[in-house]
């Protein structure tokens, strides 16, 4: 029940004491604080007069000192004259007794605060003319060469050449000179008045662009352009030759005589040229045209690096296992935190995917799966973060296409480095945002050769056409750098050829221990030859079968164990059964098993790899490596168990070769270069990571009359915005769903849908992404 009886009227008389009490109190606390404010701004204005009689007493003996300069003729130089009247008038203004009085007079607590109180009529007047007039107060002086230059700058520079020359002709300067010459302020004011000189003799005689060089400059800009064309990139830096042959022919004789060699080719001569008449404009070029600019700083911090592929453990595949082993060892060295992105596939995809019908149930029973696998192999504690994206498996392709934007799952405050495990791969149906906008630094790399498996396919030579340009533009549009395994691979934009895969260390034990049974003279190999792969055509298995079949009576005796899993299976072990070939079909195994370590000679006749994984880790078992003359082997030719053949004659005499003799033991240099350590050492050398890392920039090669600067700020060349071009036109037409399906994306994969929701705890494709104006 609510009381509504008054309250008893000592209460009330109480408490408005009480209110009175603490408002006596509130102001008394007030007023000594506003007191003790004012004593500490008296006290301020004192010392400010104190430090200008100062000043004012060193200016005297400064004016009236007589050894080393002459007061005359000090008093003759221009910035004294004018500074004068001002040391005058200023001490006039501080020397009078009423000087903290005037500034600090109407402060008080009693009195009413009137801004206006402080400053003159006299001053408000002239604040108020000069507001109207808008005229600055200082004036511009014309040169005799029509240049203009502020006066106040002009006066200082002048008078302090003047001392400089004053103090350097025999007789030393006093101390008051000599302390203030060489002081960190004059210093840091000729800096800055150099830097306000625009007319620097050292870009003076910069000579204007010619024809020849807008038109090289023309067509080197427009390589994207002409590439989508199918102009040859070597056709363009030809006429790009061409066109500066007089140019380059007189830096060459030039340069010749200076330095006795010439160390600048074309293009960087070129650049530097061109980047040379701009600078001699006063032209700074701060981003282009579809840029983004609010690129973080992580400078001081340990740098974000973010790791996206299209597959993932328990499938056996190159693009699941090699970033994982680049995650692992990125972050073994704690210098930059490493997450892994990985695809999360529903239950009904799993079962089509994952062997032995192994499934999970959420994206943290995967992540303690794969981080068990990885670490009974690299034989340390991995520290890096693995997050999941949503993604939907392709049956004809055989394939994961990533289902939304995939650049959201990683968070903005992360965003500093993308590695792109397939670039092309993950970006064929890409809509989101633009990798490059969100990220500082992007390195693609590409391990699959997809023309070689498309011309394969019906109307294959037609696919390949288009495949090709579609992987140009999307390289182009959201990559900064691109790093090929092999040559075998499509020649893509900002490409550059190395193998920074490396092998599990699993291998590369029985290697060495291969190597100590030798010594002890024991038995290492006890089987012969075998081949390991998924059974699929495309794998190597009809270049196989095409060649044991050719050869079989010269082979004589000669039997092949073959280990895989695959679609072709069936027609690949009924076709080997008809040509009555020698050949013992086995199941799949993973390459480590104890089992395939008696083999002495690994065989792969696959055209079709970039870079065979099974290939690397045989050699590092110390096994021979039988293997066709094709650039996916190139890196593997400098190992002498490494036997390449180019004919199918060869072939028998490899397989001759290899049965009849022993491999030789691998040195610790070649174990090395088949590590990750290595492979982990050449990704950073090669991805440009130690530059991005350690916030370095690549010094220009300098030509004649050149210096060195940074060509990507200085010039505001054509990529940039064709490379912005092409990713806006890229997200327009994968944003339409008819043309995705047109071209082969799997239906729904725009958005997830709501089975990835409630696996990956995400909220619904509208509300992430909402549509306005329905």
């Amino acid at each position: 029940m609510i009381n509504l009886r008054p309250e008893p009227r000592t209460s009330s008389s109480a408490t408005a004491e009480k209110a009175l009490s603490f408002i006596s109190k509130g102001w008394r606390e007030v007023r000594e604080n506003a007191d003790a404010d004012l004593q500490l701004m008296r006290a301020r204005a004192n010392s400010f007069k104190d430090l200008a009689t100062s000043f004012d007493r060193e200016l005297e003996n400064l004016l009236s000192f007589k050894g080393g300069f002459e007061t005359n003729s000090l008093h003759e130089l221009g910035f004294v004259k004018k500074l004068q009247p001002k040391l005058s008038e200023f001490r006039r203004a501080y020397s009078t007794p009423n000087f903290g009085r005037a500034v600090l007079g109407n402060w008080s607590p009693s009195s009413k605060l009137d801004l206006l109180n402080l400053v003159s009529e006299q001053e408000r007047k002239i604040v108020r003319r000069r507001v109207r007039t808008k005229k600055p107060n200082f004036q511009w002086k014309e040169e005799g060469d029509g240049q203009k230059e502020w006066e106040p700058f002009k006066v200082l520079r002048t008078g302090l050449k003047e001392l400089e020359r004053r103090a350097s002709s025999g007789v030393p300067p006093p101390d008051i000179f000599t302390n203030f010459k060489n002081s960190e302020f004059v210093e840091k004011l000729k800096n800055s008045l150099k830097s306000v000189d625009k007319d620097s003799d050292e870009w003076k005689d910069v000579a204007p662009l010619d024809v020849p060089e807008l038109l090289a400059y023309l067509v080197k800009q427009s390589g994207p352009l002409l590439d989508q064309l199918g102009v040859r990139r070597d056709m363009c830096d030809k006429i790009v030759d061409a066109l500066c042959s007089n140019k380059r022919k007189d830096h060459l004789e030039l340069s010749s005589v200076a330095n006795g060699e010439d160390n600048v080719n074309t293009n960087d001569e070129l650049d530097l040229r061109i980047a040379s008449v701009l600078k001699s404009t006063g032209y700074k070029y701060q981003g282009g045209l579809w840029t983004d600019s609010t690129n973080k700083d992580f400078e001081g911090q340990n740098r974000n690096v973010a790791i996206i592929t299209t597959a993932s453990l328990p499938w056996m595949t190159g693009t699941a296992i090699n970033p994982l082993f680049r995650a692992a060892y990125l972050s073994k060295s704690a210098k930059q935190n490493v997450t892994l992105l990985v695809p999360w596939l529903c239950k009904s995809d799993q079962e089509l995917v994952y062997p032995n019908n192994l499934t999970f149930d959420s994206p943290e029973e995967q992540e303690a799966y794969i981080r068990n696998w990885l670490e009974a192999r690299v034989g340390f504690k991995t520290d890096f973060k693995i997050a999941f994206y949503p993604g939907k498996f392709q049956k004809e392709r055989r394939s994961i296409i990533a289902a939304g934007d995939t650049t959201q799952f990683i968070p903005s405050k992360e965003a500093d480095i993308a590695i792109l495990e397939e670039p092309e791969h993950l970006n064929w149906y890409h809509h989101g945002k633009r990798w490059t906008d969100k990220f500082n630094h992007v390195v693609g790399v590409v391990h699959t050769n997809y023309l070689e498996y498309i011309k394969r396919e019906r109307n294959g030579a037609l696919q390949a056409f288009f495949v090709k340009h579609i992987n140009n533009w999307v390289i182009r549009a959201y990559c900064h750098k691109v790093l090929r395994l092999s040559s075998a691979t499509q020649d893509l934009p900002k490409s550059v050829v190395c193998n920074v895969h490396g092998v599990n260390p699993k291998f590369l034990k029985v290697g060495e221990k291969v190597a100590a049974e030798r010594e002890q003279g024991q038995q290492a190999f006890s089987k012969g030859a075998y081949f390991l792969g998924k059974m699929v055509w495309a794998k190597g298995y009809r270049e196989l079968i095409d060649l044991l079949s050719k050869h079989k009576h010269d082979l004589g005796g000669f039997k092949l164990d073959v280990y895989g899993n695959g679609e072709d299976s069936l027609e690949v072990q009924s076709t080997a059964q008809k040509l009555d070939l020698n050949l013992n079909f086995l199941k799949g195994r993973d390459h480590a098993d104890d089992s395939l370590h008696g083999y002495k000679v690994f065989i792969n006749p696959s055209a079709s790899d970039v870079l065979c994984t099974a290939t690397a880790e045989a050699l590092a078992m110390g096994k021979f490596v039988i293997c066709a003359d094709h650039p996916s082997n190139e890196f593997f030719r400098s190992f002498p168990n490494c036997l390449t053949y180019k004919t199918s004659e060869d072939f028998v005499s490899r397989v001759r070769e290899a049965m009849e003799s022993e491999p030789q033991p691998l040195t610790p240099e070649q174990r090395y270069n088949l590590s990750w350590e290595a492979a982990t050492q050449r990704f950073i050398e090669y991805a440009e990571l130690d530059k991005v890392l350690n916030n370095s920039e690549e010094a220009q090669p300098s030509g004649k009359g050149f210096v060195k600067m940074k060509k990507s700020v200085s010039l505001p060349g054509l990529n940039e915005i064709v490379d912005g071009g092409l990713a806006f036109g890229h997200y327009c037409l994968t944003g339409t769903e008819i043309l995705r399906l047109s071209t082969g994306a799997i239906p729904g994969t725009k958005d997830y849908d709501f089975q990835h929701c409630q696996d990956l705890h995400l909220f619904p494709p509208q509300v992430e992404n909402p549509v306005y104006g329905w």
